[in-house]
């Protein structure tokens, strides 16, 4: 666990229950009614920012391991390629394919995938913070949970965590030059790698064969392979040199027997991993239906990526300097969780005391988030959701102003380069490492808080940031969440009460129309 010294004394994270932490003043107090509860403080929306992916791009999430060079080490990967590894990826793909109908086809090598949403998707309002943090979220848990199908005798130890973003293709062509792009970078790192562990095998050290390989080209180190190892780089397995791909294909479902014995058969699209030389061609497209029907037709093979493709594939948006940046982490479809968990109503302890271990450890490894605030709502007229707020501190603040009981001993914070240097703050990297890692340490812990249940399917979340440029208006946001979850919790409260005495959900929520805040 890394630490900031204010004083010569380390700071710890801890998990507090302040009993006001929004107040501008001491006799600032809840108000009565719920319409003017929230009123005061709902300007803080005004800060967040659009980021609808407007048709008729195509989005396009790209996801990487962060940080999987250490990760692999520390797992004992096998070097270059570990198959296992490989497939866990493989199955996480398809999974994501199963669970969200909008994503039609994805694309993956080593640590890294690309999920294409259908051409004319909805999904989340085409927002692309909703969009890029649900799907990460979502494969990380997988991960997490499918660990034991391909690592039976290794532990996870370290949970894993990736980045993602979104990538908008304008048309087709962009689409498949996109497509080219990754799968040509397949190829050459690959290739490299292949090398530079082989001649790592037969006894150099890594500098060594870097520098052996440098400035080497295609054709060059398919001769080394062949003359120095005997290996024919064209004999590798598929998944190694070309990738994966993870598609829909549509299959008849056996649903039941008619009295004479024969069958019923219903048809439905089921994912499935295939492997082909080059995904970016008309030849291999045109073989999957749903392609050609969600997407549209590629043209013929390309050769070549343009340049301004190129540019607008690499391009990350960026979030604006400010003093804060709040990165809000919200449950997805956490009613159906909790119902296919069991958790209690109106307040599950256990699943309350997971989401704060969970913002504890996030506290622990990003040095640069200093404070966490968070809520778990169960159910609200049948909705339900659990989010966690972790502030990220960009210059300085006065504890004496913003009054965080957490912090009070903190006066000019230190924080890191990445920070610091504007140029560095990416918005899909920040929000997407804080869901990603969350729902990965979300899944290990499940067993220390509930040790006799098991994920019927994965939890995920999403996430999204905003930059606050006062501690004044942070502290609004604060009020505005706190004040939420009084009047939530209250309801929730009357809600199941009533339930529990004999009434309907129907029923009680008709009674609760009409509801006031106890101060």
């Amino acid at each position: 666990m890394r630490s900031v010294r204010v004083n010569a004394e380390p700071i710890v994270p801890l998990i507090v229950r302040p009993p006001s932490i929004f107040c501008r003043r001491s006799s600032v107090r809840l108000l009565r009614h719920l319409g003017m509860a929230n009123s005061r403080y709902e300007y803080v929306k005004c800060f967040e920012v659009e980021d609808e992916v407007m048709y008729p791009n195509i989005i396009v999430v790209q996801i990487d391991g962060r940080d999987f060079g250490c990760f692999s080490e520390k797992h004992g990967f096998e070097k270059p390629n570990d198959d296992k590894a490989l497939n866990l990826m493989n199955a996480c793909a398809i999974k994501v394919l199963e669970n969200f109908s909008d994503v039609i086809f994805a694309y993956g090598f080593n640590d890294e995938y690309s999920f294409v949403l259908k051409k004319e998707t909805t999904f989340y309002q085409r927002r692309a913070s909703k969009i890029l943090s649900i799907i990460v979220s979502f494969f990380s848990s997988t991960y997490v949970i499918k660990w034991k199908e391909f690592f039976s005798r290794k532990e996870l130890t370290v949970p894993p965590s990736f980045h993602s973003r979104v990538i908008s293709c304008a048309s087709m062509e962009v689409l498949q030059a996109y497509l080219l792009w990754r799968q040509t970078e397949c190829h050459i790192s690959n290739q490299y790698n292949t090398c530079l562990w082989r001649l790592v095998f037969s006894g150099k050290s890594e500098k060594e064969a870097k520098e052996i390989l440098k400035g080497t080209q295609k054709q060059e180190q398919n001769e080394l392979l062949f003359q120095q190892f005997g290996i024919n780089y064209k004999d590798l397995p598929q998944i190694f040199r070309q990738g994966s791909c993870a598609v829909k294909i549509k299959v008849d479902d056996t649903v039941k027997y008619r009295e004479d014995g024969t069958p019923v058969k219903r048809p439905r699209k089921k994912a499935v991993i295939v492997h082909s030389e080059n995904v970016a061609t008309k030849r291999f497209w045109n073989n999957y239906t749903c392609l050609t029907e969600e997407l549209g037709s590629l043209a013929e093979g390309i050769n070549k990526i343009k340049p301004e493709y190129l540019r607008s594939f690499q391009f990350e948006s960026r979030l604006m300097l400010s003093i804060w940046i709040v990165v809000r982490v919200d449950g997805c479809h956490f009613h159906r969780f909790c119902e296919d968990n069991g958790f209690q109503k109106p307040n599950d302890e256990q699943a309350l005391k997971l989401m704060n271990s969970c913002a504890v450890s996030l506290l622990e490894m990003f040095k640069d988030i200093i404070f966490a605030y968070g809520v778990s709502d169960e159910y609200r007229g049948g909705q339900g959701n659990s989010f966690i707020t972790f502030l990220k501190f960009l210059d300085y603040f006065d504890t004496t102003q913003l009054q965080l009981p957490t912090c009070k001993n903190i006066v000019q914070l230190s924080v890191n380069n990445m920070l610091k240097d504007p140029a560095k703050l990416h918005f899909f990297e920040i929000v997407s490492a804080v869901v990603s890692l969350f729902s990965s340490m979300y899944v290990m812990k499940w067993k220390e808080f509930f040790p006799e249940k098991e994920f019927k399917e994965p939890p995920y979340f999403d996430g999204r940031s905003v930059c606050y440029p006062s501690s004044e208006i942070l502290r609004d946001y604060l009020a505005w969440r706190q004040v939420d979850c009084h009047i939530n919790n209250q309801y929730n409260t009357c809600f199941w009460l009533l339930v529990k005495s004999g009434k309907s959900r129907t029923e009680a929520q008709s009674s609760l129309k009409v509801w006031y805040l106890i101060p």
